[in-house]
């Protein structure tokens, strides 16, 4: 089963131009069963998810994309925002206490860039090795790293599944679409069908899944360096 795993809409993203109605059009158009919203910072309520599903025949998965202390971060299986949860450590507590699942996502963007840009909490005047990328603190609190993200550009994106290889984590895939058109250009791929919430986080917590390119070509493919 194919999932986009970053997606963000009018309905709980002001930097979103794509409307919920759009969203389920686009997955009808592309064969899409299931379909995932991470809006900023807050999450879809039950009643919101349960409408949407029954409206258009689509299974809805809702994420959190959590701006912490120390990066990004999309937590599944949160029913609303928690206060303090924008401090990464205490973030981790709330998933662990509700059988949550936690990715980091677009872990190294701008980490190439020569300014001493702070990626995931650090500042760097220069790239950071392998070795130094994978000691920041939030890679040691998350679950799962986001290794392709549709922002990001291909040096980011192959940098983050190296260090998710050395750290020994499961990689996921998604577009991190604002609109239409990028929606689905990487994907994360389940080996179990997906029907619910409660069998999502299962698969996660299984790590049955892999981060996937090649989706809207029709050439699906596990991302390889």
């Amino acid at each position: 089963m194919i999932i986009d795993l970053h997606v963000h809409t009018t309905r709980g993203a002001s930097c979103s131009s794509l409307a919920p109605l759009e969203l389920a059009a686009e997955a009808k158009r592309m064969g899409l069963e299931v379909v995932c919203v991470t809006e900023h910072d807050r999450t879809w309520e039950r009643t919101e998810r349960d409408r949407f599903s029954a409206e258009h025949g689509l299974v809805l998965l809702r994420g959190m994309e959590v701006t912490t202390d120390l990066g990004h971060v999309i937590a599944f299986g949160l029913d609303s925002y928690v206060a303090g949860i924008n401090k990464a450590r205490e973030l981790r507590r709330v998933a662990d206490g509700v059988g949550g699942y936690l990715v980091a996502v677009h872990p190294f963007r701008y980490a190439f860039v020569q300014n001493g840009a702070k990626v995931n909490g650090e500042r760097w005047k220069q790239p950071p090795t392998l070795e130094e990328a994978a000691e920041t603190p939030l890679l040691g609190l998350v679950d799962a790293i986001e290794s392709l993200n549709g922002g990001c550009t291909d040096e980011e994106n192959a940098f983050a599944l190296q260090v998710a290889k050395l750290l020994g984590k499961p990689t996921t895939g998604g577009s991190d679409a604002h609109s239409h058109n990028g929606l689905c250009c990487y994907t994360t791929a389940f080996e179990m069908e997906i029907g619910s919430e409660q069998e999502f986080l299962r698969e996660l917590h299984a790590g049955r899944f892999y981060a996937a390119t090649g989706f809207r070509e029709g050439k699906l493919a596990p991302y390889r360096l």
